[in-house]
């Protein structure tokens, strides 16, 4: 399951450094998949959209900072816990129910965007 930052974000950016994948932006920032990831060429999104891995995004949101669910892996291969939410002074980086992956699919999805 993805990690999410709710609406009691206060912008502090603590999150945005810990986190392996670079799946993390601040509100409004566009994202790609190759930001911070040796992922190349074509890549296929969680929905089934087929993107070029530079393309920018629109952001997941323009208020707070975000994770991409596409990129956010629970820092699984890297961390025992996810580092947003370690770190996180209001405790507003949550599961995200509506993007439930296994540990198996977690860690796959960690060695493709880290070869």
């Amino acid at each position: 399951m993805a990690i999410k930052i709710t609406e009691e974000c206060i912008n502090c950016g603590a999150c945005e450094p810990e986190c392996p994948n670079n799946a993390i932006y601040e509100g409004g920032v566009e994202w790609a998949v190759s930001d911070g990831t040796s992922i190349k060429g074509s890549f296929t999104l969680m929905d089934g959209t087929e993107v070029d891995a530079d393309q920018r995004q629109a952001p997941v949101s323009m208020d707070i900072y975000y994770i991409t669910p596409n990129k956010c892996t629970e820092c699984q291969g890297f961390h025992e816990e996810p580092q947003c939410a370690a770190v996180c002074p209001v405790d507003c980086c949550v599961p995200d129910e509506m993007y439930v992956e296994t540990v198996d699919q977690l860690l796959a999805k960690k060695d493709k965007m880290h070869i």
